[in-house]
This record gives C-alpha cells, structure tokens and sequence, in this order.
C-alpha cells in the first residue's frame, strides 16, 4: 500500500519534471483552455509510459518545488473527460493528499496515469488542439508527433524504485491518526474505524440538526493509510454510515431561495475494503434539481447581473446588495440548474470579481465543485 504523501515527496525529489511526472501550480478545468492543457499533458504522459504509472502532482510551485497546495478537487467525473477527448484513454486517478504544513482547507493533488500499451490521440479537437493530436514526453517537456511513437520503456525500473520507496508502514498510520484525532480535529469530536485489520478511515465534523435528521458539516473524511483525503467541504453536509466491509457517505447540498433553504441528497459515495489488501469506490449520482417559480428566477438572475455590474464599476453594495451577493454562486446555480444555460458561464467569468470577498469566494468554488460533480461540461 502506497503512502501518497511520502510518493509525492520522492517525486519531487527525483530532480526536476520528467517524462514520467509532471507538476502543476494548480489545474484550471472551468475552461476549454484548462481542459485542453490537461488533457495534452494526460495524452503526452500516457503514450510516454507504456509499462508503469506515471503521475501529476498539482498544488507545488514550478520553480522551487515549494509545496503550496490547492483547492481539495473532486475526482468522481474527471475520467468521463478523458474519455470524451482521447482514443485509447488512459485509466486515471486524482487524490487529495494533505500535508501537515498546509491550511486545512489545502491538498496537494496527485493524479495517476495508468500505464496503457495502445498510443493515446485526440479523437476531437479542443482549444488550438486539431482533431487527432498525438503527443509525448521528451524530458520535461510535452511536444506533439506526427510520426509513429517509439515506445520508451525506460522509465520502468525508476517509477517501480520510486513506488517501493512511498510503501506505508505502521509508523506513517500511527502518526496519521494521532495527528488528525488528537491535533488537527481535536474539538470536533473525531472518530475511527478499522476495516479488515488493516485500513483506517478518520472522520470529524460538526453535528447539525435539520427536520430531525442529523448531517455533519466542516466534514473532513481520511483513508489514513494512503494519505488520501476522501472528502472535505466546509459548507456542504454529508451522512456517514459503515459496516464491517464498507464506509459510505451521502453528500447533500443547500438549496432555497429567499432564506428558505432544504437539502438535497447530492452523491453517494461508498468504499469497499476486501480481504486481499484492496478496496474499491463507488460513486453514485443521487441528485434531483429542485423546481422553483421561473418568474422569481428571472427577477433574482437580473439582479446578479446587476450585482455584477455594479463591481466590475467599483460601486458600493447597500446593505441588502451586499446579502444578495452571499447568495450569489447559489442562486446563479439554481438559475443554471432551471434552464438559465448561460448562468454557469456567468458565474465562472465573475471569479475575479468575487475573489476579494472571502465568503462568497468560498460558496463560489463550491457551487463550481457541485456543478461538475452533477455534469461535466466536456462541450
């Protein structure tokens, strides 16, 4: 079993950028230009390495390696774009990892590239990529080809060095569960449970009543053996039930208008630990769009656009602007989801205006988290 943090540090370790890893300040997929980036260095990375994982590591500075981490990513659809764009796509993976010197609200995400014989191609163009686009890794750099690839097989022997060095052992467990019980979660009433003698999941959060049912919210959620952070969002509430072969969580997300809010059930996601040392996660889609009235719809998306208008002038909110402008990122998603089409769009293009409020940032980056949870937008 590999510990993902100790895998992330040998592979900053290993010099610089190679043509088995890459790393990324952070990973920008709201747009078509971010998605093609991404896309290229998965298709580059893949065909680079035929016989072993390859890996990104997002949330570290290019040029110092100075681990700042990123905005914890939620991986559940992120194989549906690869699969949208690339012919022969690669299997991959995106974790959360924590560190200890990062704000609790920070990862370092790790994405791996299951190795894949068959050479990966555009299938359909994207940004300024044409239509069957094939690239590779020559040391740091990903380039395109046009000929047949040479398969390298070098990288075999380092990548399996490195992966045997990340193995976990029952010192890194330890300090991991000390840490998030007695350091990191201590006033929140963190729990524990052991499955199959080997695995242990952590988790912690605020208990919050609503129409008599009990969700946690602040929720943060570990498999502490591989380092791996299963969930975390400090707005949105979950569930957690368990048993002795499987750990699940239902994700729920606030949904009202006019400070009439419910919950609605989101994702449910469930781990599956086997006997064999392996376990599994499934993840299933739950949610429903709530209907509101389109006439209040139309009056509350004019008033955003007006919001919007107002900051991108530097005009100063009243004191019933200002309260609107919290319910923002929400209101614009109950828009999208109640066939608005354009207020996603509209939300994503007011990330600069909205950064500098820090609240309102933070449901920002959690409707956008919701919103490519329920469909990602690979148009």
């Amino acid at each position: 079993m590999i510990n993902k943090r100790l895998l992330i540090k040998n592979l900053l370790a290993h010099n610089d950028e190679s043509s088995f890893y890459d790393k990324k300040r952070q990973l920008n997929l709201h747009t078509r230009e971010g998605k093609a980036k991404f896309l290229k260095h998965i298709c580059a990375l893949s065909n680079s390495n035929p016989t072993n994982n390859s890996y990104i590591v997002v949330g570290v500075e290019d040029r110092d390696n100075e681990i700042v981490g990123d905005d914890f990513f939620d991986d559940s659809h992120i194989q549906n774009l690869v699969n949208a764009y690339l012919e022969n796509p690669p299997k991959i993976q995106y974790e959360n990892v924590p560190f200890p010197n990062l704000p609790k609200d920070k990862v370092v995400g790790l994405v791996t590239i299951k190795p894949k014989n068959k050479t990966s191609h555009f299938k359909k163009g994207i940004h300024t990529i044409p239509t069957s686009s094939t690239f590779i890794r020559r040391g740091s750099n990903t380039v395109p080809v046009e000929d047949e690839i040479e398969k390298n097989y070098q990288n075999t022997e380092t990548v399996i060095g490195i992966e045997n060095n990340s193995r976990n052992n029952i010192e890194y467990t330890l300090d991991g569960v000390f840490d998030f019980m007695n350091f990191r979660h201590k006033d929140m009433a963190p729990k524990y449970k052991v499955f199959k003698e080997l695995f242990i999941i952590c988790w912690a959060g605020v208990p919050k009543k609503s129409r008599d049912k009990t969700f946690l919210s602040r929720v943060d959620i570990e498999l502490i053996n591989e380092q791996i952070k299963l969930f975390y969002s400090a707005q949105d509430v979950v569930t957690i039930t368990f048993d002795e072969d499987s750990f699940t969580i239902i994700e729920y997300v606030s949904l009202g208008l006019n400070d009439k809010t419910s919950f609605y059930a989101l994702e449910k996601q469930t781990i599956h630990f086997h006997d064999n040392g392996y376990y599994k996660i499934d993840r299933e889609m739950l949610f429903q769009p709530p209907e509101f009235n389109r006439k209040m719809l139309f009056h509350i998306y004019n008033s955003n656009i007006s919001l919007l208008n107002k900051l991108q002038k530097g005009l100063s909110l009243n004191e019933r602007e200002q309260k609107d402008l919290v319910n923002l990122p929400s209101t614009f998603m109950i828009c999208y989801l109640n066939g608005f089409e354009d207020a996603k769009q509209k939300l994503i293009d007011a990330k600069t205006l909205l950064k500098p409020f820090t609240q309102v940032y933070l449901s920002f980056k959690e409707a956008l988290r919701i919103l490519r949870k329920m469909k990602y937008d690979v148009q």
